[in-house]
């Protein structure tokens, strides 16, 4: 049954996904079709509907629709600017400064409005033509923009770290979001270096000294909009508040700095704002439901059970077991989103993890990690499409040079893999 089980789900889902239908209707499908083979039809029907209202019913999903509403208020008012131009002073005199701008301004605005399509459509969209006009090419552009994206999911508050800890019983979401920092800075550093070299060997642009007056000013308009990181995660470590309620306090002071501070925000464009942090939740939420509805599904099928043992058959050294579970993972995240990947395979791949001594904390970072480099990989990373249309090049075009920077991503991906302590030093630290 497993077998047939397995089959059904796969060819469904792939089939589905195929001729253009959108991911959580093909997940609510596949599911609805295999669960058939163990269930009448209006069982399975009412089970399956059960399971996906109930999966909803949770007090820590409250926390995705604000982190959402907060990174669409931060996006629409207009703290790009702000960043891009601190990041600027901090990469200026770095060979290929407007590069390491793009970097350094990813993972801020990345982290602060926790999308990295955000973060590389408002800081990649701000610096291409200023690289551009500088000279730089715009496939190293474009590459550079791709391949620093992702950062702002790892460096905290991250909705990914958010559903991890749901589905995986618990985990801390304070000690995920610490080793999130570590491991998010590691890659845009990684990418850094690699533009760096790419960057001398060209001989691209420093950016001008900038006066102390001028730096004192960028400095001082950037404070309030890195103080929300600050806040955050201060107010989760001291007590102050939750992971949860960090959430809304994090609505609260986006609308604070986009309406009153900055005034880069009107009350009249607030309604716009909502019904775009509504659609997205609302899309989030049902892949939510429909991924929980085919981890039952599998769950009553026995596939995680028979995947788990066709794993640890493999090799019963921990090494070759996290290999495979990376390689798994590096070609899921290919062609899923993060949500419904998290969703689907973390019961399946954190019991191994478990069973083999690994820390939850650890384990999830490296998770979501590998999913991460699957929104900038082809054939269905978004942040790939997404960064290359910013850049105006083609995909085929800015794959050659996003090369060098994959390289430097997995080096940085295995060292996190195989060392649990980089991921786990300062959660110890802070004894989360």
């Amino acid at each position: 049954m497993v077998l047939q089980a397995s089959l059904i789900l796969i060819i469904v889902f792939a089939l589905l996904m195929v001729i253009g239908i959108p991911i959580a209707i093909s997940i609510a499908t596949a599911s609805l079709a295999t669960v058939l083979i163990v269930l009448p039809f209006d069982v399975s029907v009412f089970t399956s509907a059960q399971k996906m209202i109930t999966s909803l019913d949770s007090f820590s999903l409250l926390a995705v629709p604000f982190f959402i509403l907060s990174g669409i208020i931060m996006n629409n008012g207009g703290i790009a600017i702000k960043l891009v131009n601190l990041a600027k002073l901090i990469g200026g005199r770095i060979p290929g400064s407007l590069a390491h701008t793009n970097i350094i301004g990813n993972m801020f605005f990345g982290s602060i409005s926790g999308s990295a399509i955000a973060a590389s459509t408002a800081i990649g969209g701000t610096l291409s033509p200023l690289q551009e006009k500088e000279g730089y090419s715009k496939t190293f552009s474009a590459a550079v923009n791709i391949a620093s994206a992702p950062t702002g999911m790892l460096i905290p508050p991250s909705s990914a770290f958010i559903i991890f800890s749901l589905i995986s019983g618990g985990t801390s979401i304070a000690a995920l979001f610490m080793g999130g920092y570590v491991v998010g800075i590691l890659w845009g550093l990684s990418v850094m270096v690699v533009a760096y070299i790419i960057a001398r060997k060209k001989k691209y642009s420093i950016t001008a000294n900038v006066s102390f007056n001028e730096a004192k000013k960028i400095i001082i308009e950037a404070i309030p909009s890195l103080l929300l990181i600050i806040i955050i995660i201060g107010g989760i470590l001291t007590g102050v508040f939750t992971a949860i309620e960090a959430s809304a306090v994090c609505v609260v002071y986006s609308l604070f700095l986009a309406l009153v501070f900055y005034r880069s925000l009107s009350l009249k464009q607030l309604p716009s704002v909502l019904v775009q942090a509504v659609e997205m939740t609302g899309v989030i939420m049902f892949l939510i439901a429909a991924s929980s509805g085919m981890a039952f599904v599998m769950a009553l099928t026995g596939i995680p059970e028979a995947l788990s043992n066709l794993i640890l058959g493999i090799s019963d050294n921990k090494f070759v077991i996290l290999a495979c579970i990376t390689i798994i993972l590096l070609i899921i995240g290919t062609f899923m989103d993060i949500a419904p990947a998290i969703l689907i395979f973390t019961p399946i791949f954190l019991p191994i993890a478990t069973s083999l001594g690994i820390d939850p904390v650890h384990f999830g970072i490296f998770f979501i990690f590998n999913l991460c480099i699957g929104t900038i990989t082809p054939p269905v990373g978004t942040g790939l499409f997404v960064g290359a249309s910013v850049g105006k090049v083609k995909i085929e075009k800015v794959l050659k040079p996003l090369i060098p920077f994959y390289v430097a991503i997995i080096v940085v991906l295995l060292l996190v893999t195989y060392i649990p302590q980089i991921s786990l030093f300062l959660p110890n630290a802070f004894g989360l």
